[in-house]
């Protein structure tokens, strides 16, 4: 198992288009992506973070090159970001 956790920080006006992009591609990554197990948006008060389960983690590390993620997430996310994500990725021991 492995995490993907991506961090955004998005404005608190911005935050219910943000979780809309998140709505929009929740099912298609679970659909879709090889080795996607879950998908957990977490709200707080200075950030947003996206955590993604995987069987693997070079799964996680190739789901950050493609096309679903590079073009659809970030696309729609791109012009509601205060700042560049952060990414990290957890393998579970």
């Amino acid at each position: 198992m492995a995490y993907l956790e991506i961090t955004l920080k998005v404005a608190e006006e911005n935050r219910v288009a943000a979780a809309g992009v998140y709505q929009n591609y929740k099912q298609p990554f679970l659909d879709t992506v090889p080795g996607a197990e879950s998908k957990q948006l977490l709200v707080r008060d200075e950030d947003v973070q996206v955590l993604h389960g995987f069987a693997t983690a070079d799964q996680a590390r190739d789901y950050l090159d493609s096309t679903l993620f590079k073009q659809d997430v970030v696309g729609g996310l791109a012009p509601l970001l205060a700042a560049g994500p952060e990414v990290r990725i957890y393998d579970v021991a």
